[in-house]
Order: structure tokens, then C-alpha cells, then sequence
């Protein structure tokens, strides 16, 4: 048996046990370490200082870079690293726009919470920040702000390690850096494709989730305007540690009660949509399987991956499948249904994605210039309403979503988790509808938060090779892959890494939250009565009433070129 190795913490033994750096060993002791540029996930880039240790020589070493060795002996709270992190605040902070009250990023801000756990009461050096005049406001889904930045490069590393889009990196030198695209160009000029992964590791403000909140607050305000909102899966798990509640705890129906106190007339759950996807991209699998042809099958409502392929991957557009999103489909129905009132309809999407705003704008998603959605909000956006509307949300009794499409079903519930599109399409196909066949399904690879799966599932006299695939950068690998000549036959991609409940939009939490929010949406899962999409009695009436003989054209795109947006 190999011997123990111990090193030495503010005078307390601690055990290495194939710790990478000084950073984890430090917070097995519970010491919160401040750090802006470290990011478990992301490569090591030491830029920030803030985690400098004394070691025994009494040389300042960075945790986040410096691996442990044995005998080693570190000091984290002395006087001179003390200063020292004021310091380095104080310096940031006058490099930084600081009008903190009327910043997105409010009391989310790295910056801001760092500033106060140091007590930083004054800034010695004069102001440098840029004008926050030419602000980036191009792109539907997220908006920068040079002057909040504190070149921490998360950004840059989340776009170019783990998504491989490429948008932004660090351009100029010295006192003149910037995080910018190729040649300054607006960033929806850039290979950007909204997935808001950036904005979810920003420290400060300098990438936010592009606000739309103003124009459903008139809506709202409208009385000649009927409002309809419909809540995405992943919402609900999301929404809770915010506002008083349990983190990863199913508060969907203190939605809907909040919803409805800021005066949306209708409000549903986007989980019917997902069964409607379900069933029709489990039909349009099967008959792509029995022909043998455009395999493999790859999934079609992540927004984010459809630009993603649009971009770098145009010749795999054939192998996606035509069904639109679940946020989409839906939206026909509401749209379609709406032309039924007297009042102007306007439809809202909660959703945990930023790329959403942009599948919104897109010329396939509207009928006589009429977008199907006419607003979409993310997670974050919610949450900020319930706060701006003075709804005490944790002592809401929870309501139900409105009728005649009030009915879901878990296969649906479950697309808010990576690997979830996969289990309710095999739950569909297979032949098997006990619950032990229910409870096989769940144990086939699908689940878990790893960003490549890869398994095989019988169906009638063969296998089924499927793949599922979350974060851009492993979606290129799997692409590359294909391309080589491997098989698949089923592919599902997201591009937030984690799925849906990871998504851009979404409040940003550690990944021990990230877990919560999964256990969370399959617990919720369980407790419905109705496991698969084909079984939801709704289901019924819209195909043989609602969408009957429009099935195509309510369910269906053809994502055949660059995706139009019409201003």
C-alpha cells in the first residue's frame, strides 16, 4: 500500500490525494480561496493573481497553477497576501466601470462580491475605464461591454477550449488589451452562435444575456394585448435557489402562480411541445432507419448546434432531423390558435437558453412577418421580473398551467436533461412498454453529465449505435468523427455543456448545483403518471384536430441555408 503524502496549510497537515493544484487542495479545508480566472473545467490560465499562496520560503506562488508536492508548507491569510489582493482589486476596479446600481451583473457580479469581502472602501488610482458608448449590442442574445471587462479570459478559453466557436479572443498587447472578435467586426458578425456560454463564466457585466424584458413588460401593460407564456423544462430547477427556494427543487407550479401575478393571461408548459417532438422525430428515426439512408439521425432542437452546423458542419444539415423545437412547435399551436381571438396575440418562451432569442427572429419561424414567438426570456430574465414585480415567490401556492393543454409527460419533462431527447425517443420506439422496460431504458448510457456517451440499444434484430453529445467542442469531435466513417444512427447534440439545465441563460451556479438541477428534473419525472409522449391524451386532440392535415407545416423546418433573421 503506498504511503500517505501530506502537506502543510496555515499549520494543518492535509493529505494530497491526486489533487491537481494547490487551489483544490486549499478548499478541502473549507477556505474559499478568491479567484476570477479559474474555472475547474477550463485550462489554466493564471492571470489574475487573486489565489497567490506564501510558501515556506516566503516566495508567493499562484494555487491555481502550483501543484502540490509533499512537505510542502503554505500560508493563504497573511498580512502581505492581504494586501497584496487589495491591491489587485483596487487596480481592477479603476480599470472598470463602476456604476454597479444600474450594471446587469448587480449583486452578481465577482468583482462586486470580491470588493466587499476585502472591505474595499476607496480606489487610490484615477478611473480608466472605456466608454461604454460602443457598447456590442449586434447579436439577439447576448450584449458586451468593454468597460466591465477585466481580461480574466474565461470568455475566450469557454469559446475556443470547450465550444471550439472561435467568436472572441484577446487582441493587442499590454495596456491596450481587449477581448475582441477577428478585426473588431459587431459580434454577430462573427462565427458567434449565441449558445451564452461566455456570459455564463463571465465574472463581472462585460457579457450579460440581452435583455428583452422591457418589451413584455408592455405587453403586459397592453389590455388590448393577450399575452400567452410557455416555461421550458429546465426552468423550473433553475428558478428556485434564486428566489428563496430549495436548489434543484421542481417549482414549476410557483411559476405559473408567479407568471400569472405579472398578468400573463395563459400560461403552459413547454413540455407538450417536447412530446409533439417526441413523436414526430421518433417517426421521422424509424423511417430513416428502415430506408437506411441520411444517417445518422441527429437532433434538431438546440439552437445553439443548429447555427453551430449551419456555420462549420452546412454538409450534416441533411442528417438534421425537420422537426422543429419543442419552443416552436408549441408556438405554432399558440400562434395558429391566437388568430381565433379578437385581442393581438403575443406569445412569450421562458427559456434556460440564450440562442433561443435567435431561433425566435428566424425567418422560418414566422407567417406574414408575424414571429410565432414574439419574446423570449431566459431563466435570468424571469427571475429579475418576479424580483422587479415584489412577489415574495416562496410563499406562492403553487398553481396549475392552463387548459386544453395542461397534460405532460415525463419523456417530455426529461429534455431539459442532457441524454433526455435520447430516452424519450427510445422509450417511443421500443417495443417494450413495461416499467421494467422503462427502468432498462434508463440504465442504457444516456444518462450522466460526461460531454461524449456512446451506446448501443437493441431493436428488433439489430443495434442501434447512438451518441449523446453536450458542449459544441465534443459535438466537432463526434461530427469529425462521422466523417471519418463512423457509424451512428442516432446522434443528440446540445450545446451547452450538461444540457438544457446548463444552459447560457440560466442562473449561474457551481456544478454541485448543475447535479442538483438534474436529480431534480428526473425526481420530477417520476412522479408523473404519464411516462411516454405517445401516451399524453392531449396528443389526441391536437392531431385530430388542431394540427390535423398542418402537421408538417406546424411541426416541421428545413434548416437548408444560413438562417435568415428579418429585423
Amino acid at each position: 500500500m503506498a504511503q500517505k503524502q501530506y502537506m502543510t496549510v496555515d499549520g494543518i497537515p492535509v493529505e494530497i490525494d491526486g489533487e491537481k493544484n494547490l487551489l483544490e487542495i486549499v478548499r478541502k479545508l473549507g477556505i474559499k480561496m478568491p479567484t476570477f480566472c479559474y474555472h475547474s473545467e477550463l485550462s489554466v490560465y493564471g492571470a489574475c493573481r487573486m489565489c497567490m499562496v506564501e510558501n515556506e520560503r516566503g516566495g508567493l506562488d499562484a494555487a491555481c497553477s502550483t501543484p502540490p508536492r509533499p512537505g510542502m508548507e503554505i500560508k493563504t491569510n497573511t498580512e502581505r497576501l492581504r494586501r497584496y489582493r487589495k491591491n489587485i482589486l483596487e487596480l481592477l476596479l479603476a480599470n472598470h466601470c463602476r456604476d454597479c446600481t444600474t450594471c446587469e451583473s448587480n449583486t452578481q457580479c465577482k468583482l462586486q462580491e470580491l470588493a466587499m469581502t476585502f472591505n474595499i472602501e476607496g480606489v487610490r488610482f484615477p478611473n480608466s475605464a472605456r466608454s461604454t458608448v460602443n457598447d456590442d449590442k449586434s447579436s439577439l442574445c447576448i450584449t458586451r461591454d468593454a468597460g466591465k471587462c477585466i481580461l480574466c479570459g474565461d470568455c475566450v478559453r469557454m469559446c475556443n477550449e470547450t465550444q471550439h466557436v472561435g467568436a472572441i479572443d484577446f487582441a493587442f498587447r499590454g495596456s491596450k488589451m481587449t477581448i475582441s472578435t477577428a478585426f473588431g467586426k459587431p459580434i454577430a458578425e462573427s462565427p458567434c452562435v449565441g449558445c451564452g456560454q461566455c456570459a455564463a463564466v463571465c465574472p463581472t457585466g462585460a457579457i450579460v444575456v440581452k435583455n428583452d424584458m422591457q418589451k413584455v413588460w408592455a405587453a403586459l401593460d397592453d389590455p388590448d394585448v393577450k399575452t400567452t407564456v410557455q416555461v421550458a423544462p429546465a426552468v423550473r430547477v433553475a428558478v428556485g435557489r434564486e428566489l428563496g427556494c430549495g436548489s434543484g427543487e421542481n417549482v414549476m407550479g410557483k411559476i405559473v402562480a408567479a407568471l400569472r401575478r405579472l398578468g400573463f393571461n395563459e400560461v403552459y408548459d413547454t413540455t407538450l411541445g417536447a412530446d409533439l417532438t417526441v413523436i414526430e422525430e421518433s417517426e421521422e428515426f424509424l423511417q430513416r432507419v428502415e430506408k437506411g439512408e441520411k444517417l445518422p439521425l441527429i437532433t434538431s432542437c438546440c439552437p445553439g448546434w443548429i447555427r453551430f452546423c449551419e456555420k462549420k458542419f452546412p454538409e450534416f444539415l441533411p442528417n438534421v432531423s425537420t422537426c422543429r423545437s419543442p419552443m416552436q412547435m408549441f408556438a405554432s399551436i399558440l400562434y395558429d390558435q391566437g388568430k381565433k381571438s379578437s385581442k393581438k396575440q403575443f406569445n412569450v418562451a421562458v427559456m434556460p437558453c440564450t440562442a433561443k432569442k435567435f431561433e425566435a427572429a428566424r425567418d422560418e419561424f414566422t407567417t406574414n412577418g408575424e414571429r410565432h414567438v414574439d419574446a423570449v426570456l431566459t431563466t435570468q430574465e424571469l427571475i429579475r421580473m418576479i424580483k422587479e414585480s415584489n412577489v415574495v415567490f416562496r410563499e406562492l401556492e403553487p398553481e396549475a398551467v392552463d387548459m386544453p393543454f395542461g397534460t405532460i409527460s415525463g419523456a417530455g419533462l426529461i429534455f431539459g436533461v442532457t441524454g433526455g431527447v435520447t430516452e424519450a425517443v427510445l422509450r417511443r420506439v421500443v417495443s417494450n412498454k413495461s416499467n421494467a422496460g422503462l427502468l432498462g431504458i434508463s440504465h442504457a448510457g444516456q444518462r450522466g453529465r460526461e460531454g461524449i456517451k456512446e451506446f448501443s440499444f437493441p431493436y428488433g434484430d439489430t443495434e442501434l449505435k447512438i451518441a449523446v453529445v453536450s458542449g459544441l467542442g465534443n459535438a466537432e469531435e463526434i461530427l469529425n468523427r462521422v466523417k471519418a466513417g463512423e457509424h451512428f444512427d442516432f446522434i443528440e447534440i446540445m450545446a451547452c455543456p450538461g444540457g438544457c439545465v446548463s444552459g447560457g441563460g440560466q442562473p449561474f451556479a457551481p456544478s454541485s448545483e448543475h447535479k442538483k438541477r438534474d436529480k431534480g428534473m428526473y425526481e420530477s419525472e417520476r412522479l408523473l403518471s404519464i411516462r411516454r409522449s405517445e401516451e399524453n391524451p392531449v396528443m389526441i386532440t391536437l392531431y385530430g384536430e388542431v394540427i390535423k392535415g398542418k402537421v408538417h407545416e406546424m411541426l416541421h423546418v428545413d434548416y437548408v441555408k444560413d438562417g435568415g433573421v428579418s429585423e
